[in-house]
């Protein structure tokens, strides 16, 4: 199906969504989380991982296949839903009728209908962008009425080789400078050197914030190091990690692994007779920048994210005081401080991250940060974004529960090339 642009909310003046609370996050879904697919074992390939997140999902709700009428996704968690093998390079497919990526390297919703047996479908995309995108279109599908009950996917692969670093495709054209040796590595030790000169801080002071990380990563049963390397993970851990770039560890960087996860969206209405509590969209909102040169610059970094946040607080009413949950994205932990000063959550302004890391940012603490670990906890899957909030606004996160109020969450990510923002609440509006 043809990929649609315009239900995104992504030009200002933003007014408060009139979708707001008419759909609501129910339930979700997770595969076991592996560091790979070996490209043999059909049960362990992104297809198998994904239905079995999906069922899992259709459990939690108390829900059968019966009762969805949607399909929203991303095909393989690679931008505009390639297969993996795109990115890692051909490979040979197995014998018909395997004769396609379609359940191996990427996973559609046309193959899950068949697969699974969906009868009811009246509604498929397969968007191809990352999960906050992909909840913001399904939260718009659900308020336009073009679906009652959808299910979200999110299939997350690794195969062996190299990741993302097959040089056709990372490093052509311009982004042969930025991306010669990874996929915008240097280019992301850059930005945060350039922070660290603005606001006299440096790299060392990022280890509290990525070891509490790893701690919380440590309680949600899905992460990769939970499942497979629960040893504790220390300061002295991150500061001798490797240095792969200037200013940019590798212990900065989230590990590639094979997870997929699902979700479970419907009507307002239909929410209260599922079997979870419901959690009600309140806005979403999207951005699409450009760098003004080859490599984003500070400036650049922090223009955008202030206009993302202001974008949310404008599309949902709330201001930064109303947010209890906050999971901002991590893939490159250097990433985080421009969220948080962007939001201004709990009053941290411009420079004044770092400073806040050697705080209480504990789950039990005045300043849970990334209560599930995000990625530098988990494994680079990033849908602890999705699943922590709302299991915190569920009261259910075990562990990881916060002692404080969790009526209100915000979730966002990922660069400024594809930026979203989903905003949840435990009432209607």
């Amino acid at each position: 199906m043809a990929r649609e642009v315009n239900w995104e909310r992504n030009h200002d003046p933003v007014g408060i969504w009139n979708g707001r609370g008419k759909a609501a996050l129910i339930a979700r879904g997770h595969s076991p989380t592996d560091r790979r697919w070996d490209g043999e074992s059909l049960d362990k390939s992104l297809g198998a991982f994904m239905m079995i997140a999906v069922q899992n999902a259709l459990d939690d709700a108390g829900i059968t296949i019966d009762d969805v009428d949607g399909i929203i996704g991303s095909a393989g968690g690679q931008p505009g839903g390639a297969p993996l093998s795109d990115v890692w390079g051909p490979r040979p497919y197995f014998d018909p009728p395997y004769d396609s990526e379609d359940g191996l390297t990427h996973v559609t919703g046309q193959w899950l209908r068949q697969q699974m047996g969906f009868k009811n479908i009246k509604y498929i995309n397969n968007h191809g962008d990352p999960i906050w995108n992909l909840i913001g279109q399904a939260a718009q599908a659900i308020a336009d009425g073009r679906a009652e009950t959808v299910v979200v996917t999110y299939p997350n692969g690794n195969l062996p080789g190299r990741y993302h670093q097959d040089p056709t495709n990372e490093a052509r054209g311009p982004a042969v400078w930025p991306n010669t040796w990874g996929w915008g590595l240097s280019g992301q030790g850059f930005t945060f050197n350039q922070y660290c000169q603005k606001y006299g801080t440096n790299h060392d002071r990022m280890a509290p914030f990525v070891v509490q990380e790893r701690k919380n990563g440590l309680l949600w049963e899905h992460s990769y190091y939970a499942q497979h390397e629960p040893g504790e993970f220390t300061e002295e851990d991150y500061l001798n990690g490797r240095m792969i770039a200037r200013d940019l560890s590798i212990f900065d960087c989230d590990r590639p692994v094979l997870a997929a996860a699902a979700y479970i969206m419907t009507t307002a209405e239909k929410a209260k007779d599922m079997k979870q509590t419901p959690v009600y969209i309140w806005d979403h909102t999207e951005s699409l920048f450009s760098p003004r040169s080859l490599v984003q610059t500070i400036d650049d970094t922090e223009e955008w994210t202030d206009i993302q946040a202001q974008r949310s607080y404008n599309g949902s009413g709330i201001t930064a005081d109303d947010i209890d949950v906050f999971a901002p994205y991590d893939g490159f932990a250097v990433f985080t401080q421009y969220y948080i000063e962007a939001w201004g959550w709990r009053g941290v302004k411009r420079g004044e991250a770092h400073d806040f890391y050697a705080g209480d940012i504990s789950l039990k603490g005045p300043n849970p940060l990334n209560s599930g670990g995000g990625n530098m906890g988990t494994g680079r899957m990033r849908t602890v974004f999705i699943t922590d909030p709302l299991e915190q606004l569920q009261n259910r996160a075990g562990e990881r529960q916060i002692t404080g109020r969790a009526e209100i969450a915000v979730s966002h990510g990922v660069l400024p090339v594809r930026a979203a923002t989903v905003v949840r609440s435990t009432t209607p509006g």
